[in-house]
């Protein structure tokens, strides 16, 4: 069988070493041929080490989710189980009117139960109000629907909650305001809650159907606690960035990877496939592992009302500073600041003080810093000069630490731009990824074409590989 990936970032290399594993262990490789085709110069896509002086260090995502014990044991199988390290566990700032204050702890992606984790980023009122929030008259919620994050939590809390608070945390993780995203899409475990208290009327009096926020929340958290204790830190990372695992993917998938290998369209040919771009062979199954807008394009003439309704999907834009200092003397003890949405003072969206994160960079010596810049909407990250990036990261920086970078003396700077980066996670994404599912397996011309990556099976790392491992299971499956 000939099957041909297009994309080999970790959704395309996790494709390609899930079609010779799992060939492998059916016993079955003998005849399989991949091939992926990668546009740019290089694998691994939005996971991106760089080679510092003072070691490899990413310039993309820089963490996985490590209660996630399905990524763990996929790197284990890997052989990486020992370049696993964890963070420091020091605490996170947020960047509101001017003052750098403790990011809140508890919640669920910075929505609270109550006002008391929060009540030093917010008003009295608003403090009130969220305290008031399970004695108002309850909202209606459609079970295994979404809604905008922000706006039910302007709703039922405030806009200070949502501008100070949520989508500080949304935007390091989306690029995306909470007005931009969906609950369910992107606070999954929320969106469960909600659709229990509304099968069973909220356990709070209120009828069946209708919710309070603080409810949903207060239980999640009552949930974590009541969880086992000793299942070490919530987040990983690689030792040697995320290299380690794209490159392990790429040795170990026993794939043809061609880089600079730029695919513009998949035409039928009999019951198989050609690239237009690609070698001269005709595929039996593509597997395509690139961004939604990209999938669109290359699905026109195999599936056009699939690359229709992908053209819904729209993409944010970022960019990362990354700068290396002589000395870390003057930055903060905590593992980096968000800013708030709205802050006028400062240009960056987040720092990561990467050395205090993670004591295996902090043993390289100096300071490892990484600047982010851009959300959903706006053009910083594709319209501002590498110039301008760098010293809006050292006068941020400054501005809200202290830290004079400058005078620490900057040994190393990397500047990395995301251009069509993430996708947004609105209230309509995932309607329109089941969508596009749907359409391609009603689509008899399309009957040998999958789709994964991060817009289809949800951003972070142990998402993708989730995803990417069910598509090549379901290609290398008998019964497809």
């Amino acid at each position: 069988m000939n099957i041909a990936i297009i994309g080999a970032g970790l959704a395309g290399l996790t494709a390609a070493y899930e079609l010779g594993a799992g060939s492998a262990r059916a016993g079955s490789n003998d005849d399989l041929k991949v091939d992926v085709y990668e546009a740019t110069d290089r694998v691994g896509g939005k996971l991106h080490t760089v080679a510092f002086e003072a070691g490899p260090t990413d310039m993309g995502a820089e963490a996985f989710l490590a209660r996630r014990q399905d990524a763990v044991d996929f790197f284990t199988e890997l052989g990486l189980a020992d370049s696993l390290v964890e963070p420091s566990g020091l605490r996170s700032l947020v960047w509101v009117d001017g003052e750098a204050r403790a990011l809140p702890t508890g919640g669920v992606m910075g929505i609270p139960a109550s006002s008391e984790p929060v009540r030093h980023l917010v008003s009295d009122e608003t403090a009130e109000r969220i305290d008031a929030e399970a004695s108002r008259e309850g909202f209606a919620w459609d079970i295994g629907g979404d809604v905008n994050v922000g706006q039910l939590v302007r709703e039922r809390y405030g806009d200070e909650v949502v501008d100070t608070i949520v989508s500080s945390l949304l935007g390091g993780v989306y690029s995306c305001t909470a007005d931009d995203l969906g609950v369910r899409a992107t606070v999954p475990q929320l969106a469960e809650e909600l659709d229990r208290l509304a099968g069973e009327g909220d356990g709070e009096g209120e009828g069946e159907g209708t919710v309070h926020l603080s409810t949903a929340v207060a239980n999640l958290e009552r949930s974590r606690r009541e969880m086992p204790t000793g299942q070490g830190a919530v987040f990983k990372t690689f030792r040697d960035g995320y290299q380690e695992l794209y490159e392990a993917l790429a040795e170990r998938s026993g794939a043809d990877i061609y880089i600079d290998a730029f695919i513009s369209g998949i035409e039928r040919d009999g019951d198989g496939y050609r690239l237009t771009g690609g070698e001269d062979t005709v595929y039996d199954r593509v597997i395509l592992a690139v961004p939604a807008p990209t999938a669109a394009l290359l699905l026109k003439n195999v599936a056009p009302e699939a690359a229709q309704a992908l053209k819904t999907v729209k993409l944010a834009n970022s960019a990362v500073v990354g700068m290396r200092f002589a000395t870390d003397e003057g930055l903060p003890q905590n593992s980096g600041v968000l800013v708030a949405n709205g802050a006028e003072d400062v240009h960056a969206k987040a720092f990561t003080f990467s050395s205090r994160k993670w004591p295996h960079l902090a043993e390289r010596g100096g300071a490892l810093v990484r600047a982010s810049f851009g959300r959903f909407g706006d053009t910083v990250a594709f319209a501002a000069t590498e110039d301008d990036l760098v010293d809006w990261a050292l006068d941020d920086l400054q501005t809200i630490t202290g830290f004079d970078g400058r005078a620490a003396g900057l040994e190393e700077i990397y500047v990395q731009r995301w251009l069509g980066g993430l996708p947004r996670f609105d209230e309509d994404h995932l309607a329109t990824v089941a969508e596009v599912r749907r359409l391609l397996h009603d689509e008899p011309k399309a009957a040998g074409v999958s789709v994964t990556g991060a817009w289809a099976g949800g951003v972070g790392v142990p998402a993708v590989i989730a995803d990417a491992r069910a598509t090549a299971a379901a290609v290398n499956s008998p019964a497809h």
